[in-house]
């Protein structure tokens, strides 16, 4: 990730759920905020109620990489929060970048403008 930082904190991870433009996904829904700071955030969230650490940290890793290979893509300068959706468990890489990519194509917020 060239210019991407993880969010850690709880307090940010609210301020998007509450203030942030969301899209949804067949596997993810994305949440999307200007920061102001050159930058961009992300941030993943995967519900312990949906499967076991072991396939939480695959999601993860799946989220992780489509955002990696599609950051371009992403406007500059934004929090991300990517939440998993229980149709996550067991999906492939493909199925995850093609949910990342049409939840992206529908936020305007998120996409890199031309």
């Amino acid at each position: 990730m060239k210019n991407t930082i993880s969010l850690k904190q709880n307090h940010e991870f609210r301020r998007l759920y509450h203030r942030g433009v969301s899209s949804a996904g067949r596997h993810l829904i994305l949440y999307c905020r200007k920061n102001h700071l050159g930058c961009n955030r992300l941030g993943l969230t995967v519900s312990a109620k949906l499967a076991g650490a072991v396939q939480r940290n695959r999601i993860k890793r799946l989220f992780r990489e489509a955002y990696r290979l599609h950051e371009t893509e992403f406007a500059k300068g934004v929090d991300l929060v990517l939440v998993a959706r229980s149709r996550a468990v067991g999906a492939t890489y493909w199925e995850v970048e093609k949910s990342l990519l049409r939840a992206l194509q529908d936020n305007k917020a998120a996409a890199a403008q031309p």
